[in-house]
């Protein structure tokens, strides 16, 4: 695969920590497109497509159940490359290529965030499997920002069963969150900011304005 990273006009990813309301994002984005007439696929990381959905329960199975055997920090970013290489192959190319919108919950930025910032490994070495396994970036991230405490709150009221990431201390989700941002603040050109501490209307209404500024954008440059 080409080692060049092709940033996509038609790729749109989502970002943030737990629950930061990416599904309200997800569903204004859907939403604002089809209205224009987009073929529109909706996706998701670790994951979208049948053997990535398999690596992603890998990831995300809590250790005890894995016949007490920790997932490392470097296994786990491998299977979630190995998940987003197949999903990129087998699903998001091929929609581009045709001329969909693809709206993934989550992409590269996360692993930078999450096994980069979260778990401490080298941003160097994601940014090299980023080009080798992936080649491809979103024309836009919508980072969803929310306070760490509020997100979890809401993630707690909203899952019975937390995941293994959803069970890291709240010093891991706060380096996460510093990641976001400061990806964000070093991309401002693909990166749009959104407040998600609003409720579901705010959000969806700041989202739709994002996606709106950056079609037009898009349409000057063509």
């Amino acid at each position: 695969m080409n080692q060049a990273l092709l940033r996509h006009p038609r790729f749109v990813s989502l970002e943030g920590g737990e629950g930061a309301g990416k599904t309200t994002a997800i569903n204004a984005i859907r939403d604002l497109l089809r209205a224009q007439g987009h073929e529109v696929v909706l996706t998701r990381e670790p994951g979208g497509t049948p053997l990535a959905e398999r690596i992603r329960g890998l990831v995300l199975t809590p250790d005890a159940e894995i016949a007490g055997e920790p997932l490392s920090p470097e296994a786990e970013l491998l299977l979630v490359f190995a998940a987003r290489a197949q999903h990129v192959r087998q699903v998001i190319r091929p929609a581009l290529q045709r001329g969909a919108f693809v709206v993934s919950d989550r992409f590269t930025d996360s692993s930078y965030a999450y096994q980069g910032a979260g778990r401490g490994l080298d941003p160097q070495w994601i940014a090299d499997l980023e080009k080798r396994a992936v080649g491809l970036q979103p024309g836009l991230t919508l980072l969803l920002d929310v306070d760490v405490a509020v997100g979890r709150a809401r993630a707690n009221g909203r899952d019975l069963w937390p995941d293994r990431i959803e069970t890291e201390q709240d010093d891991f989700f706060q380096r996460v969150r510093a990641q976001f941002r400061q990806r964000a603040q070093n991309d401002p050109q693909r990166f749009s900011l959104i407040d998600a501490s609003q409720d579901q209307a705010g959000v969806a209404a700041q989202v739709r304005g994002a996606v709106s500024h950056w079609l037009e954008q898009e349409r000057v440059h063509e």
